[in-house]
């Protein structure tokens, strides 16, 4: 087993990267304290691939503003080793979760809005596609109830009464406590298929396929685009998808995510306060939080939610809209992720530049983890070209939204 990199060592390594060909930017950035001004060291090049499903398919579930893998993998492998504990505050898909479990390591992750749990638990113990394939065959599929008729802007009737049976079957199931990991793992994929662009979603064409548009929205793409709702057999898209979340779940994987799936804590609830978490006992967070007011994340799930039985007035999603606001949220968070950290361990925090670049998040963050007592390391600038998820939305390169992972590295003191 390797020693996990020093804090030196891994500026070292920085200074000397060149997997992608072009060298790494290296300057000092002076930000001033209560304290004086501190000096930070800053990197900027492609430190992972910008290649579309270059990891694990179990990765492939689709959530708005999440990161790559290769993020968290990028800091796993250097600083943590195998049977250590990583974190995710704000797990979102659980990306960086899954990611830690792919590695070895035990995975933690604590969100507020509880379709992150429904996302990423079932894909820490995931079954086998006959598996599967016999439970959805078990669940009546007639058994729909009363259809909310306003949902056939988005699908045909027949299917409609799928997705209401089947969204029927996992709440009862759950409210009697016989939910079990295969329910979990359908119900997952389900919410996924939603809504989309291709044959492949339960739904007539629709953008993006990470979150619904409004109906009225829905109205308007289908008069537009000339099309209504075709007939989509929900059991059949969900058998297609598991079997490519499936395709890289080689007996390996299952033996290394079985290894780690009974110390894995998830939990539904703020950032700032993780009490079931005990002190000292992370290694690694690895994470990136609610960025101002640019996302709606209670207005992108509605329908996800409301298939999950949430309520999503209840999630109270940070959506800070003033700097000064966000950094105040942020230095809690802090201050809780300190607690839990033990000596000497990591956290990498990913930001990025908002308000069409005005907004750069590392300037605000570093303050707040000072106020923690964490100890700025680096800033870490991912500058890639735009994959295929950015071009739906038809923006060009560095020229509107996030453009870079740009991740803040605090260290706790030894």
């Amino acid at each position: 087993m390797s020693k996990p990199l020093s804090s030196e060592a891994l500026i070292a390594e920085l200074h000397a990267f060149n997997q992608f060909g072009k060298p790494t930017v290296h300057f000092i950035h002076t930000f001033p304290t209560t304290h004086g001004n501190m000096q930070v060291p800053f990197f900027v090049k492609e430190f992972w691939t910008a290649k579309q499903r270059a990891a694990n398919r179990l990765h492939e579930i689709s959530y708005r503003a999440c990161f790559k893998p290769q993020l968290p993998r990028f800091f796993i492998t250097r600083l943590t080793n195998p049977g250590e504990v990583v974190l995710d505050p704000f797990m979102g898909r659980a990306t960086t979760l899954i990611e830690a479990a792919l590695l070895g390591r035990v995975p933690f992750g604590c969100d507020i809005n509880p379709l992150s749990i429904l996302l990423g638990r079932p894909r820490l113990r995931p079954p086998t596609l006959r598996q599967v394939a016999q439970r959805l065959n078990e669940i009546d599929l007639g058994d729909a109830g009363e259809l909310p008729g306003a949902l056939l802007v988005f699908y045909h009737p027949e299917t409609l009464k799928e997705v209401c049976a089947l969204r029927k079957y996992l709440i009862r199931r759950q409210a009697s406590l016989e939910l079990d990991a295969l329910d979990e793992w359908i119900w997952m994929v389900a919410l996924n298929r939603l809504t989309g662009h291709s044959s492949g979603f339960f739904s007539v064409y629709t953008l993006p396929p990470n979150q619904a548009v409004p109906l009225e929205r829905q109205i308007k793409l289908n008069e537009e685009n000339k099309r209504s709702p075709d007939r989509r057999h929900v059991p059949d898209l969900i058998l297609r998808k598991t079997r490519h979340l499936l395709k890289g779940c080689d007996d390996e994987v299952r033996r290394i995510l079985a290894g780690v799936i009974s110390k894995a804590c998830l939990l539904t609830g703020p950032a700032a306060a993780m009490p079931k978490i005990a002190a000292g006992s992370v290694s690694l967070v690895v994470t990136s939080p609610p960025f101002l007011d640019v996302v709606d994340y209670a207005g992108d799930n509605w329908l996800r939610s409301w298939f999950a039985g949430i309520d999503p007035a209840s999630v109270r999603v940070t959506a800070a809209r003033k700097v000064e606001e966000w950094q105040k949220v942020m230095t809690e968070v802090f201050r809780e992720l300190s607690r839990v950290l033990r000596p000497g361990g990591h956290i990498a925090f990913e930001v990025g530049e908002v308000r069409n670049r005005t907004v750069k998040l590392e300037d605000a963050v570093l303050p707040c983890g000072l106020s923690a007592g964490l100890i700025p390391t680096l800033v870490l600038i991912n500058d890639q070209k735009f994959t295929k998820t950015s071009h739906c939305w038809g923006q060009e390169n560095n020229r509107k939204g996030t453009n870079t992972n740009r991740i803040v590295l605090f260290r706790k003191a030894s």
